[in-house]
């Protein structure tokens, strides 16, 4: 059974910054491109930053530059260090766990950042 448990959110001064963790369990993490998605109210679902197993990163436009993806495999864990947040960044953050095989995510982690 597939779990991916998020943690670090919370509300945060813009300017500020927050770390989410994702631990995984129930894959084979290194065979996953781990990705952090967001969604804010009234808004789709949207690809914040993505990570290879190699180490490949992809950020959205609006992130680059304070946000940073990184993965330890031995810990089966994803982070998504958060800097310089801004109210915009305000969303439920989700992990999301994708092989050839099959598409997971978890259940949210919200981040508020007040102006």
């Amino acid at each position: 059974q597939v779990q991916l448990v998020e943690s670090g959110g919370g509300l945060v001064q813009a300017g500020g910054s927050l770390r989410l963790s994702c631990a995984a369990s129930g894959i084979i993490f290194s065979s996953n491109v781990m990705g952090w998605y967001r969604q804010a109210p009234g808004k789709s679902r949207e690809l914040v930053a993505a990570i290879r197993s190699g180490g490949i990163t992809n950020y959205a436009d609006s992130v680059k530059g304070r946000f940073t993806i990184s993965r330890d495999n031995a810990k089966n864990t994803v982070y998504l260090q958060m800097n310089s947040l801004k109210p915009e960044d305000t969303a439920v953050y989700y992990c999301n766990a994708r092989s050839k095989l099959a598409d997971s995510w978890g259940q949210g982690t919200q981040v508020t950042v007040s102006s």
